[in-house]
């Protein structure tokens, strides 16, 4: 049975629950369950904190877990990356007082940096020979400034109004660009059954939430032409109509680009177009 850990609360605890249970898994009933046998599907789902499951999943006590790729890299653990999921998008980005004269990477040298994320910051800042004290806070590190704890500080910026409304102006090159990853434990083969169940059922959910169908009419003797607008995620089915001038295309096209697809198809001669939401998707 594939032990999986999902986080029990915080920004990507909704996002992965609906994975699961889109991709035909069974979720916990109650918000006191802290594990969920699903013996159907071949499963047990431990509902961990979100900065534990990279070090469970890395000491092959649970095979495999949803978390940040920022929490992975900071966990130091010998947990990997199997897959990428598409949410929970964010940046880690070095920030420095308005009035500072730190304004590149270099400048941190021999400063102070506060971070939730320190093993991460330090093996950055190591990696380009630049050596800082950094400090560890568990959280509102952009406080930290003010009170004449840190220098500067690194920590996961969206909209960056936070760090504005602290005095807090962003520099240098981004520190990693994060996101919602499947990670498995180094213990578990890549080849393991159970993992290539998984894997296949998370790809089509998000497959699924990432194309449309699209179907369309076209002249015969444009079939080629529309064809190379929709060329598909793998290749379109035509078929023939019973007015012989005119065959019916079936694809599935990027559910962002839906807009422009169907302005070159009106172009080249399509009619009837209809877009229709991809319910599941099995790769």
């Amino acid at each position: 049975m594939l032990r999986i850990a999902v986080p029990n609360k915080g920004m990507l605890s909704e996002p992965s629950w609906n994975l699961l249970q889109e991709a035909g898994y069974r979720l916990r009933s109650n918000s006191r369950q802290l594990v969920v046998e699903d013996p159907d599907n071949g499963i047990e789902l431990f509902y961990l904190r979100p900065l534990d499951i990279a070090v469970y999943v890395g000491r092959g006590t649970v095979d495999v877990g949803i978390t940040g790729r920022d929490l992975l890299l900071n966990s130091g653990t010998e947990a990997m990356e199997t897959m990428a999921l598409g949410y929970g998008a964010s940046t880690f980005r070095f920030a420095a007082p308005n009035e500072s004269d730190i304004t590149a990477l270099a400048d941190i040298d021999g400063k102070r940096v506060a971070s939730s994320y320190d093993k991460l910051v330090h093996d950055y800042l190591e990696s380009r020979g630049i050596h800082a004290d950094i400090i560890h806070l568990d959280g509102a590190v952009e406080s930290s400034v003010h009170l004449g704890v840190a220098d500067l500080i690194a920590d996961v910026v969206s909209t960056g109004t936070t760090l504005r409304n602290a005095g807090l102006r962003i520099f240098a090159d981004p520190i990693l660009h994060s996101e919602a990853i499947l990670i498995r434990s180094p213990r578990l083969a890549e080849g393991n059954d159970e993992l290539k169940i998984l894997s296949r059922r998370l790809k089509g959910v998000l497959t699924a939430h990432s194309y449309v169908l699209m179907d369309y009419d076209i002249p015969v003797e444009k079939v080629s032409a529309a064809v190379a607008i929709t060329p598909g995620f793998e290749s379109p089915t035509v078929a023939p109509l019973h007015d012989s001038q005119w065959a019916a295309v079936r694809v599935m096209v990027p559910r962002a680009q839906v807009n422009k697809l169907m302005d070159d198809l009106y172009e080249v001669g399509a009619r009837a177009i209809i877009v229709t939401a991809i319910q599941a998707s099995r790769m």
